[in-house]
């Protein structure tokens, strides 16, 4: 199913479980992105398919037929299309969760309140709660690479990018065939096939600097039969060295980190000089990013690019 087809589809669902009313055919027509471009006879048979889709998939839409109106009104019974309540196992929540990520990443929840507003422009009254919770659904993934990677992932198509590797500060640019993205331990990984070294191998996203590039035509990628992305990301990380990192700590803040430093600095400007032992710079990154404008990352110059990196894609 094509990307616009699934947000037209979620889009559609959403409609019609907010309104506290029927809505004819015309004002999902308008409400409804993806609709509104089409002709009258192109509307009727789009709309058509999609109402048959979802019932085909169990999401009960009624007809509604007032006396009073000439044409007859949908929508969806919160009753009727509610689960009841179910309890997963630890791996099944997992898996939830990741796609949970994919519906966001599609940005299908910023398409599905654009609904909302037009029906409530158009004088409709809507649920709040159909806009906000049932769209919240997500996965911490501030990494900038994510959405190229997984639309790479997706269109089976080879990708290029800058990599700084465990421990290092030099950046190399890599040619990969991707197979899939995947999470480990609150991190994202790239697993896929390495064209230059010729072998398989995982990278973790945040590693990754600059922009994806994608490289000739979709389709290209094929992913070999049995293989097990977990597992090519389930091993430790590369064995890295310990190094001192010097952070720049607003006076009078952030005095957890001070007890943790191996040794603290006055400073007569507002500041005080940390040296922080660290091995990963990407652990110390985000920490760092999580206490905003009381730390600055002076050196390593490795260390105080991850940060910045964190900060850009929280921005992003």
């Amino acid at each position: 199913m094509s990307r616009r087809k699934t947000e037209r589809l979620l889009n559609l669902v959403i409609c019609l479980l907010a309104t506290r009313r029927p809505l004819s055919a015309e004002q999902i027509r308008q409400a409804v992105p993806g609709y509104d471009r089409d002709g009258d006879e192109a509307f009727q048979r789009m709309f058509e398919r999609d109402k048959n889709e979802l019932r085909e998939i169990g999401i009960p839409i009624d007809v509604v037929r007032d006396p009073w109106e000439d044409e007859p009104g949908y929508r969806i019974e919160r009753q009727s299309y509610e689960l009841p309540e179910i309890t997963l196992e630890p791996d099944e929540a997992a898996v939830l969760g990741l796609a949970a990520q994919v519906w966001q990443r599609a940005s299908l929840a910023e398409a599905a309140s654009g609904a909302l507003l037009k029906l409530r422009a158009g004088g409709v009254s809507t649920d709040q709660p159909v806009g906000t919770g049932a769209l919240e659904l997500r996965v911490d993934t501030r990494d900038p690479a994510f959405p190229a990677l997984w639309d790479a992932v997706r269109d089976r198509r080879v990708v290029r990018f800058d990599y700084r590797g465990a421990g290092s500060e030099s950046v190399r640019s890599r040619t990969v065939e991707p197979w899939g993205v995947v999470s480990r331990r609150g991190r994202w990984y790239l697993a896929g096939f390495d064209r230059d070294r010729d072998a398989p191998r995982a990278f973790r996203l945040s590693r990754i600097t600059g922009q994806v590039a994608t490289v000739g035509r979709p389709g290209v990628v094929e992913v070999p039969e049995g293989v097990d992305l977990r597992a090519m990301v389930g091993f430790p990380d590369e064995p890295m060295e310990e190094r001192v990192a010097v952070v720049r700590v607003r006076q009078g803040a952030c005095e957890g980190l001070r007890q943790l430093s191996r040794a603290v600095h006055a400073g007569d400007d507002g500041w005080d000089e940390a040296e922080l032992v660290f091995s990963d710079p990407e652990r110390l990154a985000g920490w760092m990013a999580s206490l905003g404008a009381d730390v600055e990352v002076v050196e390593p110059p490795d260390a105080r690019e991850a940060v910045i990196c964190r900060l850009k894609g929280a921005v992003a």
